[in-house]
């Protein structure tokens, strides 16, 4: 049986339809936070601190973390390995924002994909979309503040961020 396809079963020694490694351009599992306060076309977004150790955070080096210093961006994380991405929104919540579970309130995850670059990059994107009961804070962020995000230009955001915003239907 002659089967060209390749599946995202990654396995050491695998079959002929499964991957042995990953893909050339490399592939992320990231969590990003949409929440809002009473308006759902005010979205919570930051600037980092590039003083914080973003590098436990959020993944984010010190050199890249002061190069977001004046951009926008969602509280957001890579997952860390084996971590469910319930658990990765909750621990963005608390080590991101100081709140818990029972300060939304309301919340769904959704999951999106994209593929780009010329190494065609793969990003599977778990997106916590939810109303919090009051403004957070941390002294991870230089600002941290419920924006109309359809009113910031695209250079303002951070990489890709306003992507997220699209897919999550509010841009």
């Amino acid at each position: 049986m002659n089967n060209s396809r390749k599946f995202a079963d990654f396995y050491e020694g695998a079959q002929p339809f499964q991957m042995d490694r990953i893909p050339e351009g490399g592939m992320c599992l990231s969590v990003f936070l949409v929440l809002w306060k009473g308006d759902e076309r005010s979205v919570l977004m930051g600037r980092v601190n590039p003083e914080f150790d973003w590098v436990r955070i959020g993944a984010l080096s010190p050199e890249y973390a002061g190069k977001l210093a004046r951009k926008w961006m969602l509280p957001s994380s890579h997952l860390l390995l084996y971590e469910s991405p319930e658990d990765a929104a909750g621990r963005v919540l608390k080590e991101q924002l100081g709140l818990s579970w029972d300060e939304l309130k309301s919340s769904n995850l959704s999951v999106f994909s994209e593929v780009y670059g010329r190494n065609r990059h793969w990003d599977i994107e778990f997106v916590l979309k939810g109303e919090v009961k009051r403004q957070p804070s941390n002294p991870a962020w230089t600002e941290l503040k419920f924006l109309n995000v359809r009113e910031i230009p695209d250079a303002d955001f951070a990489r890709s961020h306003q992507d997220i915003l699209a897919e999550a239907g509010l841009r």
